[in-house]
């Protein structure tokens, strides 16, 4: 385990990612509802421009800020534990998605 956790710690910036993109996934759906709900008078070019805006320059800058912090997170956990922790974390957002009917 102790050499599984040592290879995961050189790959914390893309598994930080991925977990960032896990937490979108499940949150995704709901924020656009939430914007479908709130812009559903508006006319089409407007809630499509905010579709656009949310969806790339939103969601993107929060995968650019909130994957850096994860892994800084991350990398001051005891290596013994960092295996454990991310498993969990994922198997964390799985159950959540689940039980959301996201999956």
């Amino acid at each position: 385990m102790s050499q599984f956790s040592s290879w995961l710690y050189a790959q914390l910036p893309e598994v930080s990612t991925a977990l960032t993109a896990c937490l979108l996934i499940v949150f995704g759906a709901d924020i656009n509802r939430l914007l479908r709900k709130s812009l559903r008078r508006q006319n089409f070019i407007v809630r499509t421009a905010v579709f656009i805006f949310v969806n790339a320059v939103g969601f993107g800058m929060v995968i650019i800020k909130l994957s850096p912090w994860i892994s800084m997170q991350l990398k001051q956990l005891p290596i013994q534990w960092l295996c454990i922790v991310l498993v969990s974390l994922f198997v964390l957002i799985g159950t959540w998605a689940q039980r959301n009917r996201h999956v």
